[in-house]
């Protein structure tokens, strides 16, 4: 009988690590199931990628890996979005049962992208591959790159928490304190603490997309302070100390989405607002490098791995 139940959980042990897998998988609509899960096609000329010509990088759609450049994208007239190449390892090629045509799919999550083709001579690299646009997310390339920085900003408790240990990250260039997310223009921090201006106290953090991403950055977010805490953080109380992230565009947005969604399937029973940015008012300048100046460490925010 030992034996007999051994041999059970050994069998069961690659569902058990798919379950886990599947845990950070983006939610697919029917659509997006029936062509990434069930290797379906999306009708020739209707894809949104198919006359779309803007830089960036495309991404999975079920798992968010990056799987193609803007450069590589091609014009095959086909009838949905062409690449010559991938992004190194981030394609998995299986040679159709028919043996006729090789199948695409995301070398992470296994989720379907279309087909590949050789020898058409439509570029020098003689490869197209046929990719459906339902199978794909797109993430436009930085706005500023003769800086080549990009900013996120987070509320999480005391801005003076956040702000020394966003400053350790690799990647990030500055960090400043202040206050968003409220009605009142140029508030100070009296007005903040004992007036109702709705501001939240709030970082601004200032960092390098090719050293650290907005993601990495904001799983460091979760991780630094307790999201399930509601208008309070340790002894700070007051929707001022409130866990809400302001983001600055769409893909920050689904970015601070789908890691809510982590944390909640994990069990995490997170309260943190994902909010569109409004002006972010720097707050005074004795409150810049609190910890810095001081030479102690933060008495209301410490590091837990939550991912």
């Amino acid at each position: 009988m030992k034996s007999k139940i051994f041999f059970t959980f050994i069998l069961l042990i690659p569902l058990i690590n798919l379950a886990q897998n599947e845990m950070n998988y983006n939610k697919l609509t029917p659509q997006e199931e029936y062509v990434i899960l069930h290797k379906g096609t999306e009708k020739p000329g209707t894809g949104k990628y198919l006359d779309f010509n803007e830089k960036g990088t495309y991404t999975c759609k079920q798992c968010n890996a990056r799987l193609y450049k803007s450069e590589d994208k091609i014009d095959s007239h086909c009838g949905w979005p062409g690449f010559d190449d991938e992004i190194g390892g981030a394609v998995r090629r299986i040679p159709d049962r028919d043996g006729r045509r090789t199948e695409i799919v995301c070398a992470n999550c296994g989720g379907h992208l279309g087909h590949v083709f050789i020898g058409e001579k439509l570029t020098d690299k003689n490869t197209r591959h046929c990719v459906n646009s339902i199978s794909m997310n797109f993430i436009p390339a930085q706005q500023n790159v003769e800086t080549n920085t990009n900013r996120a900003i987070y509320a999480g408790g005391c801005f003076w928490g956040v702000e020394y240990f966003m400053q350790q990250k690799k990647g990030v260039i500055s960090v400043t304190s202040g206050y968003t997310g409220g009605h009142s223009d140029n508030p100070t921090y009296k007005q903040v603490c004992h007036t109702n201006t709705g501001h939240a106290e709030a970082v601004e953090v200032v960092f390098d997309p090719s050293k650290v991403t907005y993601e990495e950055l904001t799983r460091l977010f979760f991780e630094i302070h307790d999201p399930s805490q509601i208008n309070r953080q340790g002894p700070d109380i007051g929707d001022q100390y409130r866990s809400e992230i302001f983001y600055l565009n769409e893909d920050q947005r689904i970015v601070a989405e789908n890691l809510i969604h982590i944390l909640k399937r994990k069990g995490f029973r997170v309260t943190t607002k994902v909010t569109k940015a409004t002006t972010f008012w720097p707050a005074e300048e004795y409150h810049q490098d609190h910890y810095e100046h001081k030479g102690t460490l933060p008495y209301c925010h410490g590091y837990t791995k939550r991912f």
